[in-house]
């Protein structure tokens, strides 16, 4: 059975091709959200979407698009405007972390990280901020809980996370009035493909129930997509109990 919490809602979700976007693109489409999906792998993005049609009965448009081209993320929300005529729910999940401390990383790692992880989510939130105003929509980034605690494994990408959410608050703060509610949802280590750039992904790393699944962190999403004006869920920390025992 399909919930109403979202029937008649569009969501664009970044970085849905895989782990965290591709749990959420489930769990929206599941409440009854029309779904845009985005990410660089179309024949991957045909295949969720072709999922969603058939586990839910839902509706789902795939664009393929860069984060890091703002041309490209323009024409995501032109194109999901002509579309479905709004945006009312816009996921900013596209995300990239690379380790190396300082005196190591390298400069095409560092400027990955930026463009992806700031650049990605500045574009995506201009190109939809006025569209989510008009519906009195709803905005959640993908934070981290390094974007809250020191990570000197990997200062860079705490950084940009710390970016992140000072963006998403600020954005929060200076259209709060006019009926926009944010979010950011932080969670700890994840089940996905995050770290493959270096190593072995955190799916390969962790085993079932070591930590938390991509489906936990979509359902904690699709609650923020859920408020309704005046209440937003500003911060949603989702982390592993026993996470401050090892910090």
């Amino acid at each position: 059975m399909v919930s109403a919490g979202l029937d008649g809602h569009v969501a664009v979700v970044t970085g849905a091709s895989s782990g965290i976007g591709e749990a959420t693109a489930h769990v929206l489409a599941r409440e009854g959200a029309t779904v845009v999906l985005a990410a660089r792998r179309r024949e991957r993005l045909q295949s969720i979407a072709d999922d969603l049609a058939a586990d839910y009965d839902a509706g789902a448009h795939v664009v393929p698009t860069d984060v890091t081209d703002e041309t490209e993320v323009q024409s995501l929300i032109d194109a999901t405007v002509e579309q479905y005529g709004g945006v009312d729910v816009l996921v900013n999940n596209a995300g990239l972390g690379r380790e190396g401390d300082v005196e190591i990383l390298d400069t095409d790692a560092y400027r990955q990280m930026m463009d992806v992880n700031c650049d990605g989510a500045f574009f995506a939130t201009r190109a939809a901020l006025p569209h989510l105003r008009e519906a009195d929509g709803n905005l959640v980034f993908v934070g981290s809980f390094a974007g809250q605690y020191p990570r000197p494994a990997n200062p860079v990408y705490a950084a940009t996370k710390w970016w992140l959410r000072g963006f998403a608050h600020s954005v929060e703060a200076a259209y709060g009035d006019d009926g926009l509610a944010v979010t950011v949802v932080n969670p700890t280590e994840v089940r996905t493909e995050f770290g493959s750039e270096d190593g072995d992904a955190f799916e390969e790393t962790f085993d079932p129930g070591e930590v938390t699944e991509p489906i936990e962190v979509a359902e904690a999403i699709a609650f923020a997509a859920r408020q309704e004006s005046p209440t937003t869920a500003s911060e949603i920390d989702l982390y592993r109990r026993d996470k401050f025992g090892h910090f």
